[in-house]
């Protein structure tokens, strides 16, 4: 498409895929969303994006990143049957954290059928220089349907001066001018109604651990109270869909992957309490855990699909704190693979307070069933996340706990179970 055209897009589920070539230099690169009435969101609930990843109402939610063939695409999944019916457009933007456009290759978006899986509209955005945040397209309502508009329109002023022009108050507001669109006047936050406290600013902070960079403290952050969150996602690579973003990676599993149906992993976690009391949260056993009393963990559930939205969650209670002396997150295969390979997984960990933490799994080149993600540490003076990200080989007829827990030295004694 040419920037300024449209075209009639299914009223249905759309998954929007904002693509760019990955290599050195290049900057990381958010996909959002912003739902809009008459031109201004409604409230900062209508921003969905890395730190709030779904709209209350259920249409619109972030699925997260992916890479295949030297590609990197982040999406979002948009169902405009659900779109309450207020809602005049959805406008599909993209940030660069790190560094500009101009240094983002090859940067585009697609729209696709959720369910059939095929391309509704594509937009190569041409001619980026310095900015920061990007509306590449959006959504608008068009005689009884929808229709997608290529805009191409840039802002110099990152994400946060994109949220701010559309009504979202940040906890960081702009500093640069944006470029390429025409001036407006920054709205005020809207007056609390009456006996309401004025609601807190939206947070487009976020921490990315590395290999470079494998840790962070939370204390520092501000994260020493409250929840913790921690969500494991995953896709698997299936048989090469054709050029464009993404090609290569597919929702439902491949059959070399999952040959006896679904692909079943487990979010685990060891705990040592400050007390010395040691033990191991997972579904296997209806070791659940709980947060109001020891071990202060517990276990949402137990999910199959992988999808950003759910996935396997497990919550800290960091009110205890105290209580807690390590905490090692992993995760196992527990049926429909034989080990991690053609396996793309994220981890996300969301304090209540302070900047979420997220990162990527390696490739796995090993014979793999099990995977040590994040070594929650309180040394007393601090409480650490540290990235592992580390595949480990269980030797034969050991289980994947027990070779973790060697790994690690947690000492404990191990008897089979199931689900």
């Amino acid at each position: 498409m040419a920037k300024g055209s449209n075209t009639a897009v299914p009223t249905g589920a759309l998954r929007v895929e904002m693509g760019w070539r990955a290599g050195p230099g290049v900057p990381a690169v958010d996909a959002s969303a912003l739902l809009l009435v008459n031109g201004k969101v409604r409230s900062d609930a209508d921003f969905v994006f890395y730190n709030q990843p779904a709209h209350p109402s259920g249409a619109v939610r972030h699925e997260g990143k992916r890479e295949a063939g030297g590609r990197t695409t982040d999406s979002l999944l948009v169902d405009l049957a659900g779109v309450e019916p207020a809602v005049e457009t959805v406008v599909l933007a993209a940030s660069a954290d790190g560094g500009t456009f101009g240094q983002v290759p090859g940067l585009c978006i697609e729209v696709r059928d959720a369910a059939g899986d095929t391309v509704a509209a594509r937009f190569d955005n041409p001619g980026a220089t310095v900015e920061t945040a990007f509306v590449l397209g959006e959504f608008y309502r068009r005689q009884g349907g929808w229709k997608f508009r290529a805009v191409g329109q840039g802002y110099g002023s990152g994400l946060a001066g994109l949220a701010t022009d559309y009504g979202i108050t940040v906890d960081d507001p702009p500093r640069a001018p944006r470029s390429q669109v025409t001036p407006a006047p920054v709205p005020q936050p809207p007056a609390p109604a009456p006996g309401r406290s004025p609601a807190p600013p939206v947070r487009l902070t976020k921490v990315t651990l590395t290999k470079a960079a494998p840790s962070v403290s939370l204390t520092k952050q501000g994260g020493t109270s409250g929840a913790l969150h921690v969500n494991l996602n995953w896709q698997t690579r299936g048989p090469s869909s054709g050029p464009g973003p993404g090609s290569g990676w597919v929702r439902r599993l491949s059959r070399s992957l999952a040959p006896q149906g679904g692909l079943d992993l487990d979010l685990c976690a060891l705990y040592e309490l400050a007390d010395g009391t040691k033990g191991v949260i997972q579904s296997l056993g209806n070791a659940y855990g709980a947060l109001d009393r020891p071990p202060f963990i517990h276990l949402d559930g137990d999910d199959r699909t992988g999808a950003v939205a759910s996935g396997e969650n497990l919550t800290v209670n960091l009110d205890h704190t105290r209580d807690l002396r390590r905490v090692l997150v992993f995760v196992t295969i527990y049926e429909g693979a034989r080990s991690f390979a053609d396996l793309k997984a994220t981890v996300t960990l969301r304090p209540q307070h302070g900047a979420p933490v997220d990162f990527s799994l390696d490739e796995c080149t090993v014979p793999s069933t099990v995977c040590a993600l994040a070594l929650i540490t309180n040394t007393g003076d601090d409480l650490v996340v540290q990235r592992e990200a580390r595949y480990l080989v269980p030797e034969r007829g050991v289980s994947p706990q027990r070779t973790v827990d060697r790994a690690y030295g947690w000492g404990m004694n191990w008897t089979p179970g199931r689900k």
